[in-house]
This record gives C-alpha cells, sequence and structure tokens, in this order.
C-alpha cells in the first residue's frame, strides 16, 4: 500500500522528489542564485516534514537546459567545491540525505555530467559521472569510471542514474546486481519523452526488484518546451507507487520498506530476474547455467559492440546540434564545445 511518508513505519524510507523550475544559467551569478535556490528548498523540505531520508534534486538543478551556458567554461563546478560545498553544508544543517546534479570540469576533456549523494553528516557518499550523454543533443564527457552502489538511510543500498543512463537496462541491473535496492535517476526530459519515461522508470523496478526514484525538471525557460516533472516511485514489481505532474516547485514523497526488496530477493522464485539471469534453468539443472549467453554482451566486452546497421548510422557527431567536430581519441581539447556558438 502507497504511503506518503507522512505516517511512515520506522523501517520505510521516505523520500521527497523536487520537480524543480528549470533555471536560466548564463552566468556566475545566476548559478550561484540556482544553487540558493536548491538549498533553500532542502530547507523548506526538512523543515517541513522532518521524517523525510532523503531528498532527490533532477538533473541540471543548477546548470539549466541552455546550451549558451553549457558553453561557458566558467560556469562548470569541481566536486568538491565552491558549489557542492553549500550542497553538503545544507544537508549536514538540516541531517538529511540529498542527490544533486552538478556539471563538472574536465581537464582532459569535455566536462562530466555528475550526479552526488551525499549523506545526513554533509560528506559525499557517491559520485557518480553520466554514462551515456544524450547525444547528439548533450556535449558531455562519458562516464569511465563503474556505477557503485552506497549503503543508505533505513537499511538501503542506493546507486545513481543520470536521466538517459536509465534507458538501458544494463546500468539499472549492475546497480541492482551490487547490491542497490533502491535506484535514484534525476532527469531533464521534457514532455515529449513522457511515455518512455514512466515505461523505462517502471521496467528497472520490475526488472531488478528495486525501488526507483525518478524527478525530472519542470516549467519552461522561455523556449517554449516545457520540461517534464514526472516524479515517480516504482515498487519492486514495476507498480507505480506515486506519480507527479508538470507543476514546477512541486514536491512529491512516498514512502517504502528497503528490507520488502532485500527479503523478495531471496524468497522469491518464478520472477526472480537478477538471480536468475546467472542461475539459467536451475529445476533442470543444479544450480542452472552461470554462462554468458549474449552475444552482445562478449562482443561489449572485447570492444567490439557493432549493430547490423552500423556503417549506416546517419547522426555520429553533435554537428546537427550546432556543436564543432567531436575529438580524436587520445587527444584532450573540447572541441564540440569549442565549436558552440558563444563558446568562451
Amino acid at each position: 500500500m502507497y504511503s506518503s511518508g507522512f505516517n511512515s513505519n520506522d523501517d520505510e524510507l521516505v523520500v521527497a522528489m523536487v520537480q524543480q523550475q528549470i533555471a536560466l544559467v548564463r552566468n556566475r551569478a545566476d548559478l550561484a542564485e540556482a544553487v540558493r535556490a536548491t538549498t533553500a528548498t532542502l530547507a523548506e523540505i526538512a523543515t517541513g516534514m522532518p521524517r523525510v531520508d532523503l531528498v532527490v534534486f533532477p538533473e541540471y538543478g543548477l546548470h539549466g537546459l541552455r546550451k549558451e551556458g553549457w558553453a561557458e567554461d566558467d560556469l562548470m563546478c569541481t566536486i568538491p567545491g565552491p558549489e557542492t560545498d553549500l550542497l553538503t553544508a545544507a544537508c549536514r544543517r538540516h541531517s538529511v540525505w540529498a542527490a544533486f546534479s552538478v556539471m563538472e570540469t574536465n581537464p582532459r576533456g569535455a566536462p562530466f555530467n555528475s550526479s552526488i549523494l551525499v549523506d545526513e553528516h554533509g560528506e559525499i557518499v557517491l559520485h557518480t559521472r553520466k554514462l551515456f550523454p544524450w547525444a547528439p543533443k548533450e556535449p558531455w564527457e562519458p562516464g569511465r569510471d563503474p556505477l557503485s552502489v552506497c549503503s543508505g538511510p533505513r537499511g538501503s543500498t542506493i546507486g545513481l542514474l543520470i536521466c538517459h543512463d536509465g534507458c538501458f537496462p544494463e546500468a539499472a541491473r549492475d546497480l541492482a546486481y551490487q547490491g542497490a535496492t533502491v535506484i535514484v535517476r534525476q532527469a531533464g526530459y521534457k514532455l515529449p519523452f513522457e511515455q518512455a519515461w514512466r515505461i523505462s522508470n517502471q521496467a528497472n523496478a520490475f526488472s531488478n526488484m528495486a525501488y526507483t526514484v525518478s524527478v525530472c525538471l519542470a516549467g519552461d525557460d522561455g523556449n517554449g518546451f516545457p520540461s517534464l516533472g514526472g516524479a515517480m516511485a516504482c515498487d519492486i514489481d514495476g507498480s507505480v507507487l506515486v506519480e507527479g505532474d508538470q507543476t514546477p516547485g512541486r514536491v512529491v514523497t512516498a514512502a517504502f520498506s528497503p528490507a520488502r526488496a532485500e527479503k523478495a530477493r531471496r524468497t522469491w522464485g518464478v520472477e526472480n530476474n537478477i538471480y536468475q539471469l546467472g542461475h539459467r534453468g536451475y529445476t533442470a539443472i543444479r544450480e542452472g547455467l552461470a554462462d554468458n549467453p549474449f552475444r552482445y554482451v562478449t562482443d561489449l566486452a572485447a570492444g567490439q559492440y557493432r549493430v547490423p546497421w552500423d556503417r549506416d548510422v546517419s547522426i555520429r557527431d553533435g554537428r546537427s546540434e550546432g556543436y564543432g567536430p567531436a575529438r580524436e581519441p587520445g587527444t584532450a581539447a573540447d572541441t564540440a564545445r569549442a565549436g558552440f556558438p558563444g563558446s568562451s
């Protein structure tokens, strides 16, 4: 049964998903204001609903979606750095966990699209870089570090997905394989993506016997294309526990027991998919088969992933979006953003 968290049990994790108003960030003053608004929202949630364990802010909460801002090196952040210091201090001050989105400086190429998970003591306990930037629209460096998880409040194990990463089933599966019972997804999607957003969040929950906690930016920054909002929490069977709308600034809350996911993974027979992936057909064969039956996994591991139509794909860089050419492997020059009008 769905709980909003106002009358939650001690074993339930209470999450607050912020449908943050999209910011228009063009200079350092705009960035500072976005940080201030974020910490103010965190304070309001922690004060108004002290039972909240985890506050989730969407992707691009500090930097907005305008490419003109993305092109400015001066607006990129370090982790840790002045902006993240203010975010971590807010978590420490209000004794609450939070997930934030930060565009991160990278001296060896394009910036990273990153997320951090901060605990109630103000420590950064997860630092994730987006594996699959939304090409060709995003100019960010793809993350190279493996995904990881950490122990969270109320006995949870938490992993982070950044927007488009949640459209790759392998990413959510990797987090669950490491033990994540709660998969947090921060996104900046706009309204045309509503259906794919919903079904991917549900599928990631069902396929991995994990709770998914997901939220997008909301509102308009003046370009006429509203962001999705769409906060939602999904149960371990893929059913939707709660779902928001498109209202900017709305905070959607949910409560659920991470222990329920842990128990299901140990006691379910049918649909215990994450276990059965490495124990195929255990009814017929003791312990089942643990080999890899997937050609694409073999090829990807060998660096030879190629779809049959690979040579026919027409869009292979960001020039259709106004960026410069992609840089050559082994070089450090950020040629894509450098070629964008308005870049410094």
